[in-house]
C-alpha cells in the first residue's frame, strides 16, 4: 500500500513536468515578420532612394521583406512622429535627416516629437555635403571674393534654398552670420526652378548637392566655389571648403541617419548597425551612392547619439540668431 501510494505520487509528477522537448524549443530570433523602413519624404528624393538601397540589402540580410513606406508632409514632420509613435520592437525604422532630427526641434514650437526623447540613433549612414555655387557669369571665383561682392552691396545679393528652414537656407545664414555680411533669401518650391534663377543671374548664390553640381557645371552656367562640410569631399577633392577658404568652423553637411523608437533592444539596434555596415561596405553600394553625391559612413550608436544631439545644439543656435520662422 505505501509502496503503491509512492508510485502514483512519483507517475503524477512527471505527468505534471513540462515536456523536456518544449523545454529545448529554440528562442524566436528577429526579424520574423516584414520590416516597415518609414521614409518622411516623397519618392524620387535623396532620402527616399538611400532608404531603398539599404532596405533591399537589409532584406537579403535579415531574411525579412523590408517595405519603404513614404509619408510625406510638413517637411517631413509627418513621418517622422508616426516612426516616434511606433512599437519599439526592431519592426518600424526610420530615416532620419539633418532637417527632421536636427533642424525642426529649433524651427518648429510645437514639434510633436522629440528626436532625443523619442528615438533611439542606429547608425549614421551617409553624408551629402553641399557645394556652394554662384552664376557662371557672376565674376566670383572664390569665397572671399564672393564676400567681399556682398559687403560692397550689401541686402543687394539673393541666395536661393528649397524653403525655409531647408539645409539651403541655413547654409546662406551660416554664411552670413560667419561673414558679417547681409543677403536676401529667396526660397522655391524645389530645387529645379532655384538652378533657373541662379543661371540666369536672378540669384547669386545657392547651396547644392554635389550630384547636381557636377552634372549643371559641365553645361558651363553655374561655378562652384567650395565645399560646405568640414573637410573636403573625395567626390569633388579639387573644391577647398568654406571654413579654409576664410571662414573658420563652417559646417554644413546633409545627412541620412537610421532611428527606431526609443526603448528598442539593445540586441536589435546592434544587429541593425551591423547590417548598415556590411551593407556600406560593398562596392555595388559605394558606387550607386557615390553617383548621388553621397558618401557612406558608420558610426556606432554611441557616437551617432553623440552626432545627433551635436547637430540639434548646433541648429538650435544658427535658427535663433538667424531669426528664422517657418513659413
Amino acid at each position: 500500500m505505501f509502496r503503491t501510494s509512492w508510485g502514483l505520487l512519483a507517475l503524477a509528477l512527471l505527468t505534471c513536468m513540462p515536456d523536456a522537448g518544449a523545454q529545448q524549443k529554440p528562442k524566436s530570433t528577429y526579424p520574423e515578420r516584414p520590416i516597415r523602413f518609414l521614409v518622411p519624404f516623397t519618392t524620387g528624393g535623396n532620402a527616399d532612394i538611400v532608404a531603398r538601397a539599404l532596405a533591399q540589402s537589409f532584406s537579403e540580410r535579415l531574411g525579412q521583406q523590408v517595405v519603404v513606406d513614404n509619408r510625406a508632409g510638413s517637411g517631413g514632420v509627418l513621418g517622422t512622429e508616426i516612426a516616434a509613435n511606433s512599437p519599439a520592437d526592431g519592426y518600424t525604422l526610420l530615416m532620419g535627416n539633418i532637417s527632421t532630427i536636427g533642424v525642426s526641434p529649433a524651427l518648429y514650437r510645437k514639434l510633436p516629437y522629440d528626436p532625443n526623447r523619442d528615438f533611439t540613433p542606429v547608425t549614421l549612414i551617409a553624408s551629402a555635403p553641399f557645394v556652394m555655387v554662384v552664376p557662371a557669369a557672376l565674376s566670383v571665383t572664390t569665397v572671399k571674393e564672393f564676400v567681399a561682392l556682398a559687403k560692397s552691396r550689401p541686402g543687394k545679393l539673393n541666395y536661393a534654398s528649397t524653403g525655409v528652414g531647408s539645409p539651403g537656407h541655413l547654409s546662406g545664414a551660416l554664411l552670413s552670420a560667419s561673414s558679417n555680411i547681409q543677403m536676401q533669401h529667396v526660397p522655391y518650391k524645389g530645387i529645379a526652378p532655384a538652378l533657373v534663377d541662379l543661371s540666369s543671374g536672378e540669384v547669386q548664390l545657392l547651396f547644392l548637392g554635389i550630384g547636381p553640381t557636377q552634372a549643371q557645371s559641365k553645361m558651363g552656367k553655374i561655378r562652384p566655389v567650395a565645399i560646405s562640410s568640414s573637410r573636403r569631399s573625395s567626390l569633388m577633392p579639387e573644391l577647398p571648403t568654406v571654413a579654409e577658404s576664410g571662414i573658420p568652423g563652417f559646417d554644413v553637411t546633409g545627412w541620412y541617419g537610421l532611428f527606431v523608437p526609443a526603448a528598442t533592444p539593445t540586441a536589435i539596434v546592434e544587429r541593425l548597425n551591423t547590417v548598415v555596415r556590411e551593407s556600406s561596405a560593398t562596392p555595388e553600394m559605394q558606387k550607386r551612392f557615390a553617383g548621388l553625391g553621397v558618401e557612406l559612413i558608420n558610426q556606432s550608436p554611441k557616437e551617432f547619439t553623440a552626432f545627433v544631439r551635436a547637430e540639434i545644439k548646433k541648429w538650435a543656435k544658427v535658427v535663433r540668431d538667424s531669426g528664422i520662422q517657418p513659413e
